[in-house]
């Protein structure tokens, strides 16, 4: 079991529990109730697609949830890939539980698992460029975030920051209000122990912030050429900062920022606008 790419349990807790309820208040399943107590079955998880998986913990607290008699067995861990046909667990058991809570383990394991089959993609396609790691954004449904960056973790890409409290990203509408020397110098007075982060659509922006002693550049919306300029810029600077690029990058265009030398590549459509991973539950009563 890799642990690096699992969210937190207690995330898992919370949004399984939520996505329970959601499916069983107020009076429970009633097509489940109809069968006989005593049934029982054995269902397959199958990939009807090629992806990568991520949602195991989720799924396995779905079924725990409802019936913590079923076993259920894991082939695949998160992060393995898969191809049409790929068994990736069994569960076995009280047929009426199975199928109360198929559609939750499937929600989440599909949504999980396209997640992470859209990073490696990224990931993959940056690697023919140079060295540049994928990063994720804030752009996550909301109550998920946790579950939808472990994913990406799974499918080979990096966090950036977690929530607002991280650390400090400066960002366009804050350096129109102080400038970026006088922005940076307020968050290392408040907050010194904090990454200060500036955004930069401009060459001169980027001579501010190295100038401010920044930790890291976001270089937005610049083509790959302005990208490689400021690369050379920073590279020149005493303390190199951490170089990000941003905006509108997509498959098409990943290698060639990868290859302008940046640290980090954040895709919003990671998360925001990832196709579900399609996966079935295959189920063969006893």
């Amino acid at each position: 079991m890799n642990h690096a790419v699992y969210p937190p349990q207690t995330a898992v807790l919370e949004a399984v529990t939520r996505a329970i309820a959601e499916d069983l208040l107020p009076l429970g399943d009633l097509t489940s109730a109809l069968l006989p107590d005593d049934l029982v079955a054995t269902a397959s998880f199958v990939a009807r697609g090629p992806g990568v998986v991520a949602g195991r913990a989720c799924a396995t607290e779905a079924f725990r949830q409802i019936d913590a008699s079923i076993e259920l067995v894991w082939f695949v861990d998160d992060g393995d890939p898969v191809v049409p046909g790929t068994i990736i667990a069994t569960a076995a058991g009280n047929l009426a539980s199975i199928l109360t809570a198929e559609r939750t383990a499937l929600n989440f394991l599909g949504h999980l698992s396209g997640i992470a089959t859209r990073t490696r993609t990224f990931v993959d396609e940056a690697a023919k460029g140079g060295a540049a790691r994928i990063w994720d954004t804030r752009k996550t449904t909301p109550g998920l975030r946790s579950l939808e960056k472990a994913a990406v973790r799974a499918g080979g890409g990096a966090n950036h920051r977690g929530n607002l409290s991280d650390w400090i990203l400066l960002k366009d509408n804050h350096i129109a209000l102080f400038g970026i020397a006088d922005a940076v110098e307020r968050a290392r007075t408040m907050w010194p122990a904090r990454t200060v982060h500036v955004e930069c659509d401009r060459l001169d922006q980027v001579h501010e912030a190295l100038a401010a002693n920044a930790d890291a550049l976001l270089l937005d919306n610049m083509t790959p050429d302005e990208i490689r300029a400021c690369v050379a810029i920073a590279a020149e600077s005493p303390r190199r900062p951490l170089l990000e690029a941003s905006g509108g990058i997509t498959l098409e265009t990943v290698a060639a920022y990868s290859a302008a030398g940046v640290d980090c590549i954040s895709i919003g459509g990671l998360t925001n606008s990832a196709p579900v991973l399609d996966i079935g539950l295959d189920i063969e009563p006893a």
